[in-house]
């Protein structure tokens, strides 16, 4: 599945291990919330580069700052109706300070990636082969926004009341 990032499509160099196997030594691995807390003092240990898969039924601020170990976080879309990963998202950007790589997962369609992007994801597993053009035609939709968030632009309101600063 492709994996886009700034825009362009990358490679994906994390391995997922399933709870119950063994990990790799070295490389960029990803593992889950109920692994963390059980191996933590193990985990934290690692030399290697820590990635976390978190359900949308988790709350990430019981994290705390154990998300700053995790150079990625994998946050899910079981449907998409389901859309309790932007909060997720909005938490750990704009509460927990989280700066690594929050990567959208599951079922990421073409209509949400603007919102998900807005809501601090900046990696997005999309299931077609022209996911690099399907994202940049996304995040271009829409340039006024009605809703603050931490992605930095203006809103509506911040954008007419600039203007009528101006003159």
């Amino acid at each position: 599945m492709p994996l886009i990032k700034q825009g362009a499509e990358i490679t994906d160099d994390w391995q997922l291990v399933p709870d119950g196997e063994v990990l790799p030594a070295h490389g960029k691995v990803v593992i889950s919330l109920a692994r963390w807390q059980a191996e933590k003092p193990q985990l934290e240990q690692r030399n290697a580069p820590l990635g976390l898969s978190l359900p949308n039924t988790a709350d990430p601020t019981e994290l705390g700052q154990d998300v700053q170990r995790f150079a990625v976080i994998l946050l899910h879309f079981p449907k998409f109706s389901d859309g309790r990963a932007y909060s997720q998202a909005r938490l750990l950007r704009e509460r927990l300070g989280y700066d690594g790589e929050l990567r959208a997962t599951g079922n990421v369609l073409r209509d949400q990636l603007l919102y998900m992007h807005r809501a601090g994801f900046d990696a997005f597993e999309i299931a077609r082969p022209d996911a690099a053009q399907v994202y940049a035609a996304a995040l271009a939709e829409m340039g006024v926004f009605y809703q603050p968030t931490g992605d930095g632009r203006r809103t509506a309101l911040q954008q007419r009341l600039a203007q009528k600063a101006a003159g």
